[in-house]
């Protein structure tokens, strides 16, 4: 699905919730309009002496219930629009399980299977230099998301902490245990995922143990939820990531 259909997607079920809900149509526009949108450019010193510029974006969708909260992507596909949509399906996340945080959700258009570990580094320190002033624990608290992982929340928190002149613990989730990381954060999306197939699977009426599962993209999420696979009775007969995939064809068959 591309981004801008993404936005539609989104747009078009909080219309749908909206009548079903009976919500006032003040309300509606709120709902359908994020509270802030930051586009910021991101110069970097490449390892070859080059600079190069990259472009990042954090939408800050409603804090109604407290403090913006969402994932940091680091994607080619990412944009104001995609960017706009995850921080609002963000929002409606927090809300359903009535936790005290608002939605956002932040990118930065880049591969960073083609660039070195070094400039990463600079690249998201860079991106929490931009948004400083915007962020912080009773503000805006970032996280990890596609390609971005634990040691670039500890790279993120390190900058905002030497920004702020004193160590900030809260200004990311998602961090290594040993800086206050939390158990069972890199398998937490993977399991929650299970949790919503079980309960799909039984409402359905539709035999999960013994099921054949294919895993399409093999992340953090992909390769947990591979894992925790056999726990809920179910088989992985292939998997996939962006370099190509891999069939068990006598388990398949």
């Amino acid at each position: 699905m591309s981004s801008p259909d993404i936005l539609s997607t989104v747009q078009f079920y909080v219309d749908r919730c909206a009548c079903d809900l009976s919500l006032d149509e003040n309300v509606i526009e709120i709902l359908k309009s994020p509270q802030r949108e930051l586009q910021v450019t991101l110069p970097i010193r490449m390892d070859d002496g080059r600079l190069r510029v990259f472009q990042g974006f954090r939408v800050q969708y409603n804090d109604a219930l407290g403090p913006f909260k969402g994932g940091v992507r680091f994607h080619l596909s990412q944009n104001q629009d995609s960017v706009r949509a995850l921080a609002a399906l963000m929002t409606w996340k927090c809300s359903l399980h009535d936790l005290p945080l608002g939605g956002a959700k932040g990118g930065v258009i880049c591969n960073p299977k083609d660039i070195s570990k070094a400039e990463i580094e600079c690249l998201s320190r860079r991106y929490i230099r931009a948004l400083y002033s915007f962020i912080g624990p009773a503000r805006d608290i970032l996280a990890p998301d596609v390609n971005t992982n634990p040691q670039i929340m500890a790279w993120m928190m390190d900058e905002y902490s030497c920004l702020a002149g004193k160590t900030v613990f809260g200004i990311v989730t998602g961090k290594p245990m040993e800086l206050g990381g939390s158990a069972g954060r890199s398998e937490a999306t993977s399991l929650g995922g299970w949790y919503a197939i079980r309960e799909a699977t039984t409402y359905l009426d539709i035999e999960l143990k013994g099921a054949k599962v294919a895993v399409q993209g093999y992340g953090n999420v992909g390769y947990n939820a591979a894992r925790l696979a056999n726990s809920f009775g179910c088989r992985v007969v292939a998997a996939s990531d962006s370099k190509g995939g891999i069939l068990a064809k006598e388990i398949e068959s």
